[in-house]
């Protein structure tokens, strides 16, 4: 699927919806180690952005998405609207990362 075709929004402007499928998501869980950890306690001493826990998010919410597409894409949608992020922790350092929005079939007008 198109990257281009996954908006936040509820339209997809110069589109219109020819069959909407239904919710689609991707999830991801994840966990820090204990390097990583170490590292990170580190950096934050010195204040500012904690790279090693800023990686670990984007990758966690990269892969979350290419779930989200996948899925979408699977379930024979070729956009996405209203696509959304949330992270939850499910244990102590072992977080889940879902994306999930509204997948149509969709035509140019």
């Amino acid at each position: 699927m198109d990257k281009s075709m996954v908006t936040t929004s509820f339209s997809l402007e110069g589109y219109r919806v020819v069959k909407n499928i239904g919710v689609v998501r991707g999830i991801t869980v994840r966990s820090r180690n204990a390097i990583a950890n170490i590292g990170a306690s580190i950096q934050s001493l010195f204040g500012g952005n904690i790279s090693l826990y800023t990686e670990l998010c984007e990758k966690a919410r990269e892969e979350a998405f290419e779930l989200l597409l996948q899925h979408a894409q699977d379930s024979g949608a070729n956009a996405i609207i209203g696509m959304r992020y949330d992270a939850n922790e499910v244990s102590p350092g072992i977080t889940e990362v879902l994306a999930y929005g509204t997948a149509l079939v969709v035509e140019k007008i």
